[in-house]
């Protein structure tokens, strides 16, 4: 099934898909929206382009597994995702990605603006990469 995954941020939303057989999890790019209706339709816009079956958004958690502000404005985007299209949406943990997806930007000296333009990207392909990798454990 193909997967596309969203990293939602203030500034900037990372998209990332899995192909078909969920064997690996590819960036796609960077949104720079800040009107979560407007984002809410890219988001699906992109969704349908890459045959998207699924939606899966990262709920960022506190260290102590509660909500937050951030996880309450990540499951107001998924509402409006779900209010546009007929594809699933679920949220999925993300804790601590967007400080692994530093790391492996630094570990392959990725830095700079590139580095920022990038980041939201590769942290939405670890959240996903971390939800197939869970489903073949069931």
């Amino acid at each position: 099934m193909i997967i596309l995954s969203v990293d939602y941020g203030d500034k900037r939303t990372g998209i990332a898909v899995c192909d078909k057989l969920e064997m690996l999890a590819s960036p796609v790019c960077v949104l720079t929206e800040w009107n979560a209706e407007t984002l809410a339709e890219k988001i699906v816009d992109i969704a349908k382009q890459k045959n998207a079956e699924q939606i899966v958004i990262g709920l960022p958690r506190n260290m102590d597994g509660s909500k937050g502000f951030r996880a309450e404005a990540c499951e107001e985007l998924g509402e409006l995702v779900k209010s546009k299209c007929e594809i699933p949406v679920t949220f999925w943990d993300e804790r601590l990605t967007t400080v692994s997806a530093h790391r492996i930007l630094s570990e392959n000296n990725v830095r700079g603006k590139k580095r920022k333009s990038v980041v939201d990207a590769v942290a939405a392909e670890i959240i996903l990469q971390n939800y197939i990798d869970s489903r073949k454990n069931l």
